[in-house]
Formats: structure tokens, sequence, C-alpha cells
């Protein structure tokens, strides 16, 4: 199975999510995926990680952003921030969630394999 890459490029909670659901999917599904957070989308990761519809989202059975997050990552989704994202919204890599790495545009189109799909969010 292909791997599936993920960039999210803006701080939109929803495309956030639905990336996230898109990649615990693949993930689930016994494929390798990766999210990679760049500039301003850092900032959905900023503690506490809260997006303004998670209450409809759980009215409807659905895990809030903080728990899709978590959720994704048990699956073994990777998900990685923009260093450059991180000092635009004044983060450290304490400020992440568990288990999201620093990285940067360069070392995240390395990683991504000729034959990954790339998605842009």
């Amino acid at each position: 199975m292909r791997s599936l890459t993920i960039a999210v490029l803006t701080a939109d909670a929803e495309r956030l999510r639905g990336a996230l659901m898109l990649a615990a999917a693949h993930a689930a599904s016994g494929g390798r995926a990766t999210l990679f957070l760049q500039l301003d989308a850092v900032g959905l990761l900023s503690p506490p990680v809260a997006a303004p519809r998670d209450a409809a989202h759980v009215a409807a059975g659905l895990p809030d952003l903080a728990t899709l997050i978590a959720e994704a990552m048990d699956l073994g989704v990777t998900m990685m921030a923009c260093q450059s994202g991180m000092d635009l919204c004044g983060l450290g890599i304490g400020d992440l969630p568990d288990g999201v790495t620093a990285s940067g545009p360069v070392a995240f189109l390395q990683q991504v394999e000729d034959s990954a799909r790339l998605l842009i969010a």
C-alpha cells in the first residue's frame, strides 16, 4: 500500500480534522500516514488543543480535535510541526501534543517517498 502524506497549510481546524481522519483511516488499513503542519497551521496544536466545532462533533458522536490527534497517533500516524511555524506561533517542542515532532519543509519533503500520495489541505 502506498504511503499517504498530507501537508496542512492553514490554521483551519476542520481541514486538520479532515486530514487526521483520512490519515487515521489509512493507518487503520495498514498504510503509513504522515501529517506535516506548516506555518500558521502549527497554531492548531497550541495547548489546550481545541477547535471551534468540537462540541458539534462530540454531539454527533465524533471525537474532539485533541482526542482525534491522540487516536490518529495511536494508530501510527506520524505528525510533524514546522519549526518556523512553531516560532511564529510562540510554541516550543514541549507545547506540542505527545509524539509530535519538529521538522522543516525540506526534511518533510525528503521523507516523502516517490510512490506516496501527497495531499495538500
